[in-house]
């Protein structure tokens, strides 16, 4: 059955969702599914924004089939290339041979990579600032390199203020009915999983998204349309301010991340008492995890949300413990940054974690360590108490604006 929606006069949602997929590009978990937006607009020229992933083609085609009633689509205009978002271009072809395919020459280039039907005859290249009329409607096409692959675009509809994003203002999590973030409990319901969404997927990217913010300036924007997750039509500033300082890599509050992996529990053990000393000084808002269970996505996403990291592990093999030496890899790729941090090591006969974490930790851009690393060799001894204490009150006084005492 058909399930689609108008979201402006001849302005049709016809995407849908997929709760069966466990990984986000088979890497990043969904324990709320995801889905896949595209946008229909008939007008004189009937102009398709995007297709969808392979997974919910049959739906796909059932909303536009619908909607079309007989009529062919004129344009199919491709924001990203990413296979999520164009599964179904070559099957459009078959559907509507007269289709013309609007993109730039870097998606052409990748439509040639991807597949290997004819597209020399089908291509409408634009450029950056260009327009195309398709009857009331017009669009604008604003180059989003590297947002978050090199031939991204956005399209603004000038006479609705429509902002068509690709998979910027993006977020993990299957649709539950409703279309627009004001139908949900946003923050409740879809904002851990936006931040999660942008900082693993599009992280390593806040200088290009601020220059899209540049292009943007000016721009009045109505709606914002992604290719995953809930539209925007009102509060459209407070999803804007959550980009602009996550590009920017600033935190958004105050707290701590605990992050520790531990073999025997040791380690665990340390990771604890530093939490049970910040609550006691006062710290409200900590998150404490164990990278061995908990997947890299949620701890970076939070490393992204607060202002302090605490980061403790034991020695293996000479060198640092797997599991956090990859987390600590993949926020350094992210280009996590400006975060206040403190170390806590372990290892029983050649202690090398805490300097390893040093190490990679002074790889990135304005981590300041705020307490000497603090390291324990096999078990944490009641003899290192006030050392192990004074690390987290420096970590509190630093979260709540405080002199150490």
């Amino acid at each position: 059955m058909h399930i689609s929606r108008e979201i402006a006069p001849q302005i049709f949602w016809v995407g849908g969702n997929d709760r069966r997929l466990a990984l986000f590009e088979n890497m990043f978990p969904l324990p709320n599914g995801v889905c896949y937006n595209s946008y229909l607009i008939i007008d004189d020229k009937v102009t398709l924004m995007d297709t969808v992933d392979s997974a919910i083609t049959r739906q796909f085609i059932e909303n536009l089939l619908h909607l079309l009633n007989g009529r062919a689509v004129d344009y199919l205009v491709i924001n990203h290339m990413e296979p999520d978002h164009c599964a179904y271009i070559e099957d459009l072809i078959r559907h509507f041979p007269g289709i013309k395919l609007v993109g730039n020459a870097k998606t052409f280039n990748m439509i040639r990579q991807f597949y290997d039907f004819d597209i020399e005859t089908r291509l409408h290249e634009v450029k950056e600032g260009d327009t195309l009329c398709i009857g009331r409607h017009t669009l604008r096409f604003i180059f989003a390199p590297m947002v978050h692959w090199p031939e991204v675009m956005v399209s603004y509809e000038q006479s609705t203020g429509i902002l068509f994003a690709a998979d910027a203002f993006g977020t993990f999590g299957a649709l539950s009915g409703g279309l627009y973030a004001d139908e949900y409990d946003f923050e409740g319901h879809f904002l851990d999983e936006a931040r999660r969404y942008y900082t693993n997927i599009v992280g390593r990217y806040g200088a290009q998204v601020q220059l899209l913010f540049k292009k943007l300036s000016g721009t009045d924007i109505k709606m914002i349309c992604p290719l995953h997750g809930p539209v925007w039509r009102k509060d459209i500033g407070y999803f804007i301010e959550k980009y602009d300082r996550w590009s920017r890599y600033e935190p958004e509050k105050k707290g701590v991340v605990i992050a520790y992996a531990s073999m025997y529990g040791n380690t665990a053990n340390a990771a604890d008492a530093v939490a049970g000393r910040l609550a006691e000084k006062g710290v409200q808002d900590m998150r404490v995890y164990d990278i061995s269970k908990t997947h890299p996505s949620y701890i970076i996403s939070d490393a992204f949300k607060y202002s302090h990291l605490v980061l403790a592990a034991p020695t293996y093999n000479a060198g640092l413990y797997f599991g956090m030496e990859s987390l600590l890899r993949e926020m350094a790729v992210l280009n996590l940054r400006g975060r206040k941090t403190a170390i806590i090591g372990n290892g029983s006969w050649a202690p090398a974690a805490h300097t390893e974490m040093e190490k990679l930790l002074g790889g990135m851009k304005q981590m300041e360590l705020i307490a000497p690393p603090f390291v324990i060799k096999s078990t944490l001894k009641p003899s290192q108490t006030d050392e192990l204490y004074a690390l987290a009150d420096a970590v509190a006084a630093s979260v709540l604006d405080q002199a150490v005492l």
